[in-house]
């Protein structure tokens, strides 16, 4: 959890994203992989295609902050419009487990593409077409660090309402159960199954 402190601008943001990656990742503590593959809302989002999307954008976003001009070319014909939504399901096939393992290593990464941006760099959003931008925009890196937050943020809100669905654990409490917080009056600590996912 980000406790108040006297950061930086960069340092903040760096610190909101880290975060809600600690709450997407937790929120797939002490399931199995048929859990974390489980679509229990009218949705088709699963706990595991979340953390896959937000893994893609971690890897989409080194790309962009490598890029010296700030931008990346967006392909928004239909092969690149599927390619887009394959990264928001996680597949039968596809482990969760070895998921979090390529998670962890992307964040580190990506944290660290983050701690070197220039927040106040000019940059160049892409086109936004479904907002009805075609071309495209320019603003300061800031922006896209702060969209950066509020991507993340809606996802763990959607992370969290799915680990609801599944066994009725908050993502919060599982975020101080992986952070070894101890129990209060307000919390609890979670035990996860043994050979469950992140189970210690």
């Amino acid at each position: 959890m980000y406790l108040p402190a006297r950061d930086d601008e960069l340092t903040g943001l760096v610190n909101y994203l880290d975060q809600q990656l600690d709450a997407l990742r937790a929120s797939l503590l002490g399931l199995t992989e048929e859990q974390a593959h489980a679509t229990p809302t009218r949705s088709s989002l699963s706990l595991g295609g979340i953390l896959k999307h937000i893994e893609y954008g971690m890897r989409g976003a080194q790309e962009r902050l490598a890029d010296e001009n700030g931008t990346i070319e967006r392909n928004f014909d239909e092969d690149g419009i599927a390619q887009y939504q394959r990264h928001l399901v996680l597949d039968p096939d596809e482990s969760a487990a070895e998921l979090l393992t390529r998670f962890d290593k992307t964040r580190i990464d990506y944290l660290a593409a983050i701690r070197a941006a220039d927040p106040d760099a000019d940059i160049l959003e892409p086109p936004a077409p479904w907002a009805g931008v075609y071309q495209p925009t320019p603003a300061k890196m800031r922006y896209y660090l702060v969209q950066q937050v509020e991507e993340f943020a809606r996802h763990a809100g959607h992370a969290d309402i799915i680990r609801e669905q599944l066994d009725g654990m908050s993502v919060p409490a599982l975020v101080m159960t992986l952070a070894g917080a101890p129990a209060n009056p307000f919390f609890t600590p979670y035990e996860p199954a043994p050979g469950t996912l992140l189970a210690s």
